[in-house]
């Protein structure tokens, strides 16, 4: 998987899966945008890439703005002419309660963040594909869009959502050469899910954290390494008659019934 002279774009660039694919993204010999709202944390990314070498520069934006999306798009071709691969991973867990004590303010910031934002950096990063003629895009959705996990009603419903932004997408750009396709990741050893372990059991997470992992049939939480790897796969050339397809990293979660954790 050689990305030497590609453009890669990353959302969500700052921390767990979005800054290791970006690094890996670096290491394979893209050059990187990163994208993030915690600017200090995107720097932190952007200094990690060069000092390991790599090209890189970060753009501060919030994805739920178009003006601030339409902004990362433009400086990406302003620095570096073209996107080749775009990661569009920027999302956000929201808090859990059953669904008749759910805070709506928190519903919609959720379904902002993690459809609303998914849908701008389609629109504007697809748009500049289509010119190109060529590209590959990566949405993170999760396996809370083939499940349903209690008390998620918020993260649930928006990566429903992504996986369905993610099959209409493949179908209106395929003939253009452009591929879109979606990760899943399991439970993945990152700060959301451990929050989510101290939303579920503020006084004993651990507890929370053994249960998840002994429902997974591999018996662990994936790393972010391995789902980095599998966006670099689905943004190269090993993949190019991949599209409108669902990359599940979950450890066997999909497939053992007894297993009720949410993504990483």
């Amino acid at each position: 998987m050689d990305f030497t002279n590609k453009i890669a774009l990353v959302t969500g660039a700052g921390n767990g899966i979005g800054r290791d694919t970006a690094q890996c993204f670096a290491a394979a010999g893209a050059r990187l945008v990163l994208v993030d709202h915690d600017a200090d944390a995107n720097e932190q990314s952007r200094t990690m890439i060069e000092q390991a070498g790599g090209e890189a520069i970060a753009v501060t934006a919030d994805v739920t703005d178009s003006a601030q999306v339409r902004r990362y798009v433009d400086a990406t071709l302003e620095r570096f002419g073209r996107i080749d691969c775009f990661f569009n991973n920027a999302g956000i867990e929201g808090r859990i309660a059953h669904l008749p004590d759910f805070d709506e303010a928190v519903f919609d910031q959720v379904i902002a963040v993690n459809v609303r934002g998914v849908f701008l950096g389609l629109k504007h990063v697809l748009g500049v594909m289509r010119e190109q003629g060529s590209g590959a895009v990566v949405n993170t959705a999760s396996v809370a869009g083939m499940t349903g996990s209690p008390g998620m009603s918020a993260y649930v419903a928006s990566k429903h959502a992504v996986m369905g932004l993610t099959k209409v997408a493949a179908g209106e750009t395929a003939a253009l050469g452009i591929r879109v396709n979606a990760v899943c990741p399991g439970p993945i050893d990152t700060r959301m899910i451990h929050e989510i372990e101290r939303m579920v059991n503020p006084d004993e997470p651990g507890r929370v954290e053994a249960g998840y992992k002994a429902s997974i049939p591999n018996k662990r939480y994936g790393t972010v390494r391995e789902v980095a790897n599998v966006v670099l796969f689905l943004c190269s050339d090993l993949a190019s008659n991949v599209t409108g397809a669902q990359y599940v990293v979950d450890g066997g979660r999909t497939a053992s019934p007894a297993a009720v954790t949410t993504s990483g």
